[in-house]
């Protein structure tokens, strides 16, 4: 069975965690709301879906080399430094998926399945963590309030912070992103 991964930031371009994938990332994967609203341990502002203050985004896809859905996501737990509940994925196969741990998310397992059935896929596999932005830094979501945040870093987080941002796929044109590009000498 053939099992597929989405990425829309560090998969794609950071190999030095590599994910184990039989292709490269192609562009073309599902289109999902997406923005850097989590706040990583390290401090950079990452990339999730977020069905309140993301930006459509079509995302990336590449074939695992696992061909079992439990090897596949323990890869991506692996890669990502999560556990099982913060990894989607969309089995059309078993007519499963992880909706039952993100009940207010049938929009985005919609989004997913329907690009499925369009491409002929069966099995997907994401990470999915939440933006934690507000718990994090005690004020809400705003690409304003992000770029503060990220201003008020110490240095060597902001070096590291700005990269992420930097490298993430030119596609992934967020809100927070555009804001972040128009700021002279960020």
């Amino acid at each position: 069975m053939d099992i597929y991964f989405l990425g829309w930031g560090s998969l794609i371009w950071d190999k030095e965690r590599e994910l184990k994938t039989d292709s490269d990332w192609k562009l073309g994967g599902p289109v999902l709301k997406i923005e850097f609203s989590r706040v990583s341990s390290d401090g950079r502002l990452t990339l999730v879906i977020d069905r309140k203050n993301g930006s459509n985004v079509s995302t990336y896809f590449a074939k695992s080399v696992r061909n079992e859905l439990e090897e596949a996501i323990a890869d991506l737990m692996t890669r990502e430094g999560t556990v099982k509940r913060m990894i989607g994925f969309v089995d059309l196969i078993n007519n499963s998926s992880s909706l039952d741990l993100f009940p207010n998310q049938p929009d985005v397992f919609d989004s997913i399945k329907d690009w499925c059935k369009q491409r002929g896929y069966k099995v997907v596999v994401w990470t999915a963590l939440d933006s934690q932005f507000e718990e994090k830094v005690g004020k809400k979501y705003s690409p304003t309030n992000a770029l503060k945040y990220l201003r008020d870093l110490p240095e060597p987080k902001k070096v590291k912070a700005k990269e992420y941002i930097k490298r993430a796929p030119v596609e992934v044109e967020t809100e927070f992103r555009k804001l972040f590009n128009s700021v002279e000498g960020f």
